[in-house]
């Protein structure tokens, strides 16, 4: 009998505890799997819940937007380094100086222009205009593939230095007198200026917009060409005797051996006038200062003047 029911048993398939142990795990995981396939389950699976879901598969390739993190939340751009002020501030002036007078400063980082509200004003540029006429000689010769000589460079030297008016109008004569100042009118893009026909230049009227438009022209290489600019400025540093006044006298020592400039002066018999102008170039900036007055106050008025205007345009501390 005993051997009867272990047969029993084994023909009915007697289930192990090892089976019933492994059926139990399958079944635990089915549940799982379909917890996590049910939505609003805890057990919710995220790739789930897209499911049939457009947008999430589909809407940021048709949109072409990007997918990253980074890109969806960029970090907000960096500010841009700020210009440093230039030594001038724009105001009105209400100075005690008899006549005309007016005033412009150019930004030779932005292009940016300030000025007095005539600054469009014109005044015969005597002297100053003769920083162009040796420009507009040397930017040519090289052009020209010619270097000039030493006699000709020391006579440019002479313009620029001492205001030499005989070897100035030699220059003013190679370079086709009137048709340079033309030039200069269209190479500079000035805007007030213009030629006076078969005068001479000394005659040529300059406002001082375009004496500032005329320091940028020389500062950026436009006027003398790349051979020469920097001999040019380098001349114009070293302006000496009666031409070194005005506006680089306004700052301290140290700074003015650093400016470049060339001014004008003349008595007007014709109109009884003085007429005294001044162009500076400094490292971020060119200027324009032009004054004109009764013939009796003499040229000092005037140079002094023109030291005046830029003192009071200066900022506190320069």
């Amino acid at each position: 009998m005993a051997g009867n029911r272990r047969a029993d048993r084994n023909g009915r398939g007697e289930t192990s505890p090892l089976r019933l142990i492994a059926v139990a795990v399958i079944l635990i995981g089915l549940v799982l799997v379909s917890l996590r396939l049910l939505p609003g389950s805890p057990f919710e699976s995220a790739a789930a819940a897209k499911w049939g879901d457009s947008e999430a598969t589909t809407g940021d390739r048709s949109t072409g937007a990007a997918t990253d993190r980074s890109a969806r939340h960029p970090a907000p751009p960096s500010p841009s380094p700020s210009l440093a002020p230039l030594p001038f501030q724009a105001k009105d002036l209400d100075l005690d100086i008899e006549g005309w007078y007016s005033w412009s400063v150019l930004d030779r980082r932005t292009g940016k222009i300030i000025g007095s509200k005539n600054m469009g004003e014109t005044n015969t540029t005597a002297s100053l205009i003769k920083s162009w006429i040796v420009a507009d000689y040397l930017r040519r010769a090289a052009e020209a593939g010619q270097t000039p000589s030493d006699a000709k460079l020391a006579d440019a030297t002479l313009i620029i230095r001492d205001s030499d008016n005989t070897r100035a109008q030699q220059f003013y004569n190679s370079v086709g007198r009137d048709a340079s100042i033309r030039r200069l009118i269209s190479t500079c893009k000035l805007t007030d200026s213009s030629v006076a026909p078969d005068k001479g230049w000394s005659r040529t009227a300059l406002s001082p917009r375009d004496t500032a438009r005329l320091g940028n022209c020389i500062a950026t290489g436009t006027a003398a060409g790349p051979k020469w600019t920097k001999w040019l400025l380098n001349e114009m540093k070293l302006v000496r005797g009666a031409g070194d006044f005005g506006i680089r006298k306004a700052f301290p020592a140290a700074q003015q051996k650093q400016i470049a400039i060339k001014n004008g002066w003349i008595d007007r018999t014709e109109e009884q006038e003085m007429h005294i102008n001044c162009l500076a170039i400094g490292d971020t900036w060119t200027m324009g200062v032009m004054v004109r007055y009764p013939i009796d106050l003499g040229y000092d008025y005037g140079m002094k003047n023109c030291q005046k205007i830029t003192e009071a345009l200066l900022r506190p501390g320069t």
